[in-house]
């Protein structure tokens, strides 16, 4: 069955960048899901006060993307999420 959050074989690991009290953190309501669709797949939220909230995703071969939260609604920051897991990086 096809979610939106099913990772493509090529993602080792999705993390995010976030200040607790800033808005980007409202991205990580979809973790319970994300998870349950990717158990294998190691999704890592990292808070410190005052980071630019962030999202990286880490593909086979050790390369990354990452894309600034800052400033997006939820939305926003679902389409970001969803471009990443679904890119794939050979």
């Amino acid at each position: 069955m096809a979610t939106k959050y099913a990772f493509t074989q090529n993602l080792r690991e999705l993390r995010f960048h976030l200040c607790p009290a800033g808005a980007g953190s409202d991205a990580t309501r979809a973790y319970p899901t994300m998870k349950y669709h990717n158990p294998n797949t190691p999704i890592l939220i990292r808070e410190a006060t005052g980071v630019e909230p962030k999202l990286w995703a880490r593909y086979q071969l050790g390369k990354e993307k990452s894309h600034s939260l800052a400033g997006l609604n939820d939305k926003e920051i679902e389409e970001k999420v969803t471009s990443m897991v679904k890119t794939e990086i050979a």
